[in-house]
């Protein structure tokens, strides 16, 4: 189907319908004529997809009837804001409904039953920001959670890259997550631990994805001030298709080596 079609609204596909079918509209279909039913700004896109259809040897009654499904699809498709929803984390504003980005991650890793997927750029205080998950992870030992952290060598350091990788670790388990629980997979992009800073890289991003479907991406770190207190805004949407993007993405850094793991 011509992209043109699909931008417009199921009420000018139906006009269009209506128009071929009464042939008050016919082919050859002309800029001027479908000018006479939608906006002028997309009359020649559309009277140019609609000789497609025509040129393929479709019939009137045949394109009239494809406008009419396109149309309905289109009706019954939920809207964007009904498919995501926008978190917003800092100051009560009037008017605006907040909602802690903490919250909205605790409540993720809650509801977790296989799989979580979890990419920080900054972890601190992380014994509180990751206690539910650590929690989750205590109650349904199936539950597999893989971590995508930024390790960085700080400036001035001259330590081995698997001496700083190994203090990273060291220092992730003993003051960023929960005392005795069970370790996430961690892994980390290598370019920001080698000696050369000019080719350092970071792992910037900062999103979760929760058994494949639920999706959380977001300004936020994993930091107490990040989750609660400082300004942040993301995207909170149910997608298979999206997740399954996400993970995937991650999942092929890895095997291409691009990623590495730690723990």
């Amino acid at each position: 189907m011509s992209q043109p079609l699909l931008s417009l609204a199921p009420s000018d596909l139906r006009a269009l319908a209506g128009a071929i079918r009464m042939a008050r509209l016919s082919a050859p279909y002309s800029e001027l004529a479908v000018r006479q039913i939608v906006s002028a700004g997309v009359a020649h896109s559309i009277a140019s997809s609609l000789q497609q259809l025509a040129d393929t040897g479709m019939p009137p009654a045949a394109v009239a009837t494809t406008l009419e499904l396109l149309a309905g699809a289109l009706a019954e498709r939920p809207r964007v804001e009904e498919c995501v929803e926008i978190v917003a984390t800092g100051p009560q504003v009037s008017g605006v409904s907040n909602r802690d980005t903490g919250v909205v991650v605790s409540d993720l890793f809650r509801k977790a039953e296989h799989s979580v997927v979890v990419v920080g750029y900054a972890v601190y205080q992380g014994q509180k920001v990751f206690q539910a998950l650590a929690a989750c992870m205590q109650d349904r030992p199936g539950l597999k959670v893989r971590m995508y952290l930024d390790i960085q060598r700080k400036s001035g350091d001259t330590s081995m890259e698997s001496e700083l990788v190994k203090r990273f670790c060291h220092t992730f388990k003993t003051a960023q997550w929960p005392n005795g629980s069970r370790l996430p997979e961690i892994y980390y992009d290598p370019r920001g631990v080698i000696a050369d800073r000019s080719k350092a890289a970071a792992l910037h991003a900062k999103c979760v994805v929760v058994d494949g479907q639920d999706v959380f991406v977001s300004s936020a770190n994993f930091t107490e001030a990040g989750q609660q207190r400082n300004i942040e805004v993301g995207l909170l949407l149910s997608s298979h298709a999206v997740a399954e993007r996400i993970t995937r993405f991650f999942e092929q850094s890895v095997e291409a080596g691009y990623l590495v793991k730690a723990v």
